[in-house]
């Protein structure tokens, strides 16, 4: 479940200072009940970004910058003749398995507050189940900044956990490393976004059953709007002027 929202508003994350978890594996426990690999996810949510790529008409390949990336476990399924890929993290561990994995990317430290680029370097800004793990205090701050490294009419997709689904909170419950998730619903991450002066965003929900065919992708596809996934997705412009 969600702990108190005023936890670890001492540090922009405990990873950079904590020991960073074996994360595939302690997901794949977590979610075992389903009959699934953390894999399914995430190949899931890289085909939504490369979705958003061409649907927002961004050049391609698009300039992506991956806050929070981690060991960059959506990469290798980004084709980079639709993203150039540079990710951050704050912590070196995760930073060095994804550059031995993608060495064609690049990837930085970050301190978790300030992104160590220029203003509007990106065409597009993703941010994978991050958010739950920032300081409450600090989710309006954390998403200036990916606004600011945006270009103008440039775009932020965020990807988090759907709290109304009960399978949802049941497996960030057995997760080890989510022990201080916050939660974040879609109607706080629009109030979110429109607080860091992005454009409204569109909401979409994801993953509503364990199967990835064409008939259950069209099905899922129409039934986005139904606050009903495991997890959803956000997309907000930065406006143009």
């Amino acid at each position: 479940m969600t702990s108190s929202p005023d936890r670890n508003d001492g540090a922009a994350s405990r990873w950079a200072s904590d020991p960073y978890p074996d994360y595939a594996p302690e997901v794949n426990q977590s979610i075992n009940f389903s009959g699934l690999d953390q894999s399914f996810f995430t190949r899931g949510k890289a085909d939504k970004v490369v979705e958003k790529v061409k649907s927002l008409g961004l050049p391609r390949p698009a300039r992506l910058l991956d806050i929070g990336c981690g060991p960059g476990l959506i990469h290798g399924f980004l084709p980079p003749s639709v993203c150039e890929v540079s990710g951050v993290d704050v912590s070196p561990t995760p930073l060095d398995i994804a550059r031995q994995r993608h060495p064609g990317n690049h990837y930085q430290l970050y301190d978790g507050r300030t992104l160590p680029f220029a203003d509007a370097s990106f065409d597009l800004a993703v941010t994978v189940c991050v958010i739950h793990h920032v300081a409450v205090a600090e989710w309006v701050g954390f998403l200036e900044e990916a606004r600011r490294v945006l270009r103008p009419g440039g775009a932020l997709v965020i990807c988090e956990h759907n709290p109304w689904n009960p399978l949802t909170r049941l497996a960030v419950h057995r997760c080890a490393f989510d022990h201080d998730a916050v939660l974040l619903s879609a109607p706080t991450a629009r109030r979110l976004l429109a607080q860091a002066g992005f454009a409204p965003p569109e909401i979409e929900y994801i993953f509503f059953t364990p199967f990835e065919n064409a008939a259950v992708r069209k099905i899922e596809h129409a039934i986005r709007r139904l606050p009903l996934g495991a997890q959803y997705v956000a997309t907000a412009r930065r406006p143009a002027n």
